[in-house]
């Protein structure tokens, strides 16, 4: 079982930057593959990053966004800069072994205003 707190979110204007956390709790997290999603009013759930060794990045953050991981203290990130009115969601952490079990935090709201 993994528990996943996120935190970080918050209201910027447009063009500003935010650094979400998500720090996971037990003791194989090196072994996750970990990931953000987003989700706003009226919209489906929708990948945002993702990071095994490397990450990964949805078309429209690519640029603007970085996920990178600390396995020293159970966290990931992810650092956001150049924000857009778009971008606003709450943002959630996920944490996955491949082909077993998934665990999701509970979301931290993100508003960029114009």
């Amino acid at each position: 079982q993994v528990q996943l707190i996120e935190s970080g979110g918050g209201l910027v204007q447009a063009g500003g930057s935010l650094r979400l956390s998500c720090a996971a709790s037990g003791r194989t997290f090196s072994n996750y593959v970990m990931g953000w999603f987003r989700q706003a009013p009226g919209k489906e759930r929708e990948f945002v990053a993702s990071i095994n060794r490397s990450g990964d990045y949805a078309d429209s953050v690519k640029g603007r966004f970085s996920i990178f991981r600390d396995n020293a203290k159970n966290t990931v990130y992810l650092q956001m800069n150049s924000l857009k009115p778009e971008d606003t969601a709450v943002y959630y952490c996920k944490a996955s072994l491949p082909g077993t079990a998934e665990y999701w935090g509970q979301g931290t709201q993100v508003t960029v205003s114009s």
